[in-house]
């Protein structure tokens, strides 16, 4: 899986969970200051990510994810081999 198919599929899953328009979620796009995301809302993303993703994020981990392009650069990180 390539990073832009990795941002589609985060893409997806914030636009259902958060209520956000498409064009928000940017790379850049922080998930709590620009998505509107709170603690609840970031646990629901992660649990989906998790799902989508076929992966287990570790509280340690999940704090360190603050953007969408944190997120694609984690799955990456944790799916190449």
């Amino acid at each position: 899986m390539d990073r832009k198919e990795i941002f589609e599929k985060i893409r997806d899953i914030v636009v259902e969970e958060l209520g956000v328009a498409p064009e928000k979620v940017t790379e850049d796009a922080r998930f709590i200051e620009d998505l509107g995301a709170d603690s609840i809302g970031v646990m629901e993303l992660v649990m989906k990510m998790e799902e989508e993703f076929d992966m287990k994020i570790p509280d340690e981990d999940i704090e360190k994810l603050r953007t969408v392009g944190d997120v694609i650069n984690y799955v990456l990180e944790k799916t190449k081999s």
